[in-house]
C-alpha cells in the first residue's frame, strides 16, 4: 500500500476488539484487506462502518431475510463502484463476486457495461436500479420500483439495493481520497480454479 497517504496502523496496536475481527478476517481470507487496517485508525468509526457493511452484505447476522443473493450484493458493489471510479472496491470486491457466481468474467463485464455482461435479465434490472440511485438518485421514481418489481423484486429488496449502493458510494470516497489500494491477492482470486 505504498500510495497511501495514510499509515496502516499495527496490527497490535489496534483495540481487542478490532484485532480479533482483523484476525478472524485474515485466518478467513489467508490475508488481510488493506481497508481492515486502512479504517482501523479511527476505531469507532471502523466499529460503525463494520456493523453497517455486515447488517447489508450479511443481514442473515442480523436476523434479517432478503431477497438478494450474495452475488447480487457483490456484483451491486463492482458496479457502482467502477462508476465512483474506486479501484479498491471493484478489485477486492470483483473477487468475491467473481467466487460467489462461479464466473471468471462476470466482475470485468459488470464494472465496464452490467448491460453487455453475462448476467440474467433480473440481475440487469437490479443493477439498472443500482446505477441510477449511484448516477442520479434524485431522479428515481414509481417507474423505477415498477421494473424492479417485473422481475420479482419487492420493495424491501429495493432498500437493499440502494442501501448497499449509498454505503460503498461512502466506501469508494474514502478508499479513493486515501490511495488504498487492493491486496494483490485479490486480482487473481475466482479467475483461475483452485488446484486440488
Amino acid at each position: 500500500m505504498s500510495d497511501a497517504r495514510y499509515h496502516l496502523p499495527d496490527l497490535n496496536t489496534l483495540p481487542e476488539d478490532l484485532k480479533a475481527k482483523v484476525l478472524e478476517v485474515q485466518e478467513k481470507a489467508g490475508f488481510v484487506p488493506n481497508v481492515f487496517l486502512a479504517l482501523a485508525r479511527r476505531p469507532a468509526e471502523w466499529r460503525a462502518f463494520f456493523a453497517y457493511h455486515d447488517a447489508l452484505m450479511t443481514p442473515e447476522t442480523v436476523g434479517r431475510e432478503s431477497g438478494l443473493t450474495k452475488g447480487d450484493r457483490e456484483m451491486i458493489v463492482t458496479a457502482t463502484s467502477a462508476a465512483n471510479h474506486c479501484l479498491y472496491c471493484v478489485v477486492a470486491h470483483g473477487a468475491i463476486l467473481r467466487i460467489h457466481e462461479k464466473k471468471p468474467l462476470v466482475a470485468d463485464q459488470v464494472a465496464v457495461n452490467h448491460r453487455k455482461a453475462d448476467i440474467t435479465p433480473r440481475q440487469r434490472a437490479m443493477l439498472d436500479f443500482a446505477m441510477k440511485v449511484c448516477l442520479a438518485s434524485h431522479e428515481i421514481e414509481d417507474a423505477d420500483f415498477d421494473a424492479l418489481h417485473a422481475h420479482g423484486f419487492s420493495d424491501e429488496d429495493a432498500w437493499d439495493i440502494a442501501a448497499i449502493t449509498a454505503f460503498f458510494g461512502l466506501s469508494n470516497r474514502m478508499a479513493s481520497f486515501s490511495g488504498m489500494m487492493p491486496n494483490p491477492e485479490f486480482y487473481l482470486m475466482g479467475r483461475v480454479p483452485k488446484s486440488k
